[in-house]
Order: structure tokens, then sequence, then C-alpha cells
């Protein structure tokens, strides 16, 4: 039977693969959206400028 499904849903496989890609690319914007290194760095940011006199403190609270 594998055969026979291969053959008789060869006409899908553009509709496939495409499905693949767009898993793919929303499992990597995934990845990208929860990761939580560049929120991290850019606090660490806020808070060097903060130390170093670049930012007042309201600044820094309303960007943070």
């Amino acid at each position: 039977m594998g055969l026979l499904d291969g053959i008789l849903t060869l006409p899908l496989a553009p509709l496939r693969g495409t499905a693949w890609v767009i898993d793919q690319v929303l499992e990597a914007a995934e990845r990208e959206y929860y990761d939580p290194a560049p929120v991290r760095a850019r606090l660490a940011a806020l808070v060097d400028d903060l130390e170093n006199g670049r930012l007042d403190a309201e600044e820094f609270d309303r960007l943070e």
C-alpha cells in the first residue's frame, strides 16, 4: 500500500512541501520571539545607561 499511496498522493507533494516550510518558519519565529536573551541584553543596557547618567529614572522606568 505504501507505493500505491505514494503514487496517488503525488499531486499533493507541493502542498505538503509548502506546509512543511511554513511550519519551519513558524517554529523559528516562535523560538526567536520567546527567547529571553535579547530582553535581558536590552535591560542590562538600560541599567548601564542609568548608572552612567545617560538616562534619568523616569526615562528608565518608561523604557523598562
